[in-house]
């Protein structure tokens, strides 16, 4: 279980915990719970979820470090701006009850939201690139950026963006953002990686999943790792929490590879960034 390494040297243990859609209180306490006891150590959070309290609770109950826990959350659109990002942040972390947030992200460019969504984004790192100097934040990024959304921040930024958060599945591989974050040293992290439950209709992943003895999305997951790309799984069933876990003790072959690729053309579950009205 090799960790990635952000650009500034942080390092993000190699699968992440996400909690979309996950309601608050007893349901993602017990979820993020479980998710720890079975070894992960990143918990994607945001604060449109509505669950940051129920997370945090639950990894202050964990009993494990704080320093050994990698923890995300993402200022959402309507507090997008300067002033209202750093409020933003401070009700992120009184929810979650933690002295400072590993990653921190602007969770979508909000090309419909604003006059010049640009300008927007912009002032909004502006307040992201603070937080990180003051060491609130050990590292900063983006979510549901498009290398058009990317480089005019890129470009003005003083803390360059380490993280951009995507969807990215076999059937929406996002190979153009792979490879311009590659080309600048930002990880790329894996958003509804089981296509919101839709994995299951191609008979392809069943045929590779049955010839390893692995499951659907221990196929998935392995396939993502293999890009270089850091995937964030989801569920509430603690069995396969720890079965999602279980993917570094076999491997994908070309024959595999070539297989996935297939479905390349499907496209999105989730909205495109660019269609996107919030």
């Amino acid at each position: 279980m090799k960790p990635f390494t952000l650009s500034n040297g942080v390092a993000i243990p190699p699968i992440g915990f996400g909690t979309w859609q996950i309601p608050d209180g007893d349901v993602v306490y017990n979820a993020v719970r479980a998710a720890l006891s079975a070894g992960y150590r990143a918990i994607d959070t945001a604060a449109v979820y509505g669950n940051e309290t129920g997370v945090g609770a639950a990894i202050r109950d964990a009993g494990i470090p704080r320093s050994e826990v990698f923890l995300t959350t993402k200022v959402w659109n309507d507090d997008q701006g300067y002033e209202s990002t750093l409020r933003a942040f401070g009700a992120s972390r009184a929810k979650l009850g933690v002295e400072y947030v590993d990653l921190y992200l602007i969770h979508w460019p909000a090309v419909n939201r604003f006059p010049d969504h640009r300008a927007t984004n912009l002032e909004t790192w502006r307040a992201m690139e603070r937080l990180y100097r003051e060491g609130k934040v050990r590292a900063i990024g983006v979510s549901n950026f498009l290398p058009h959304h990317l480089e005019p921040l890129w470009n003005a930024a003083e803390v360059k963006p380490m993280v951009d958060q995507v969807e990215l599945h076999p059937g929406n591989p996002a190979d153009d953002v792979v490879a311009w974050c590659r080309a600048r040293g930002i990880l790329v992290q894996a958003w509804s990686p089981m296509m919101r439950g839709h994995v299951f209709d191609y008979p392809v992943l069943a045929e590779i999943a049955s010839k390893h003895a692995r499951t659907v999305p221990q196929v998935v997951l392995r396939w993502i790792l293999d890009r270089g790309i850091h995937p964030l799984t989801k569920s509430v069933t603690p069995a396969r929490i720890k079965e999602n876990l279980d993917v570094f003790s076999f491997t994908l072959d070309d024959e595999d590879e070539a297989k996935i690729a297939t479905l390349s053309g499907i496209g999105r579950f989730g909205s495109h960034p660019d269609l996107a009205k919030y």
